[in-house]
């Protein structure tokens, strides 16, 4: 019986401590360095929907990032049909976008044209998709990305992306500047 005494108290303790450590190896949303800049929540927009296969994208980091009732707008060309606009709310995203990912999807931005006024700001963020981190591309578009910072941090309000398809390249402006 005095084992027991010890015992309890001391199962008591472990569990305490493997629940603080649990619960200080969650990330607390949001990141800081996500929302100070637009820097940071650009990188940021890019990096939860970054998956290896099987993963998910990270959306409690993805909330995080957006305004409430930010709108995304997805223009898509459909074969036989023309251009499709599809407007979504995050939760719609997720709802079609948000589970295991069937093979590696990787996004990095690769040019940037960033317009601000204020608290407001604008990013046409051209970027390149790949089955690795730093894989060759095999599709690319832009994200015009809407910002607003409300002296505190950056928020996305909404986002509208354009991939691009035979006979609508991007434009010279929006890609680096050829390497000499």
């Amino acid at each position: 019986m005095r084992r027991l005494y010890f015992l309890v108290p001391a199962m008591f303790l472990a569990f305490v401590s493997a629940q603080a450590m649990a619960d200080e190896n969650r990330a607390v949303y949001p990141i800081p360095a996500d929302v100070e800049t637009i820097d940071g929540i650009v990188r940021a927009y890019f990096e939860v929907i970054s998956t290896p296969a099987g993963g998910r994208p990270d959306q409690a980091r993805d909330a995080s990032l957006h305004a409430p009732g930010a709108q995304i707008r997805l223009s898509r060309q459909k074969p036989g049909v023309g251009p499709v606009l599809s407007v979504l709310t995050l939760e719609q995203l997720y709802e079609q976008f948000g589970g295991p990912q069937p093979k590696n999807h990787f996004e990095r931005e690769i040019h940037r044209v960033t317009q601000r006024f204020g608290n407001i700001a604008h990013v046409w963020s051209t970027y390149v998709a790949s089955d690795t981190r730093d894989g060759a591309p095999i599709d690319r578009g832009i994200s015009s990305i809407h910002l607003y910072f409300d002296g505190k941090r950056w928020w996305i309000t909404g986002w509208l992306d354009q991939a691009e398809y035979p006979g609508n390249p991007i434009p010279s402006d929006f890609l680096p500047p050829p390497v000499s």
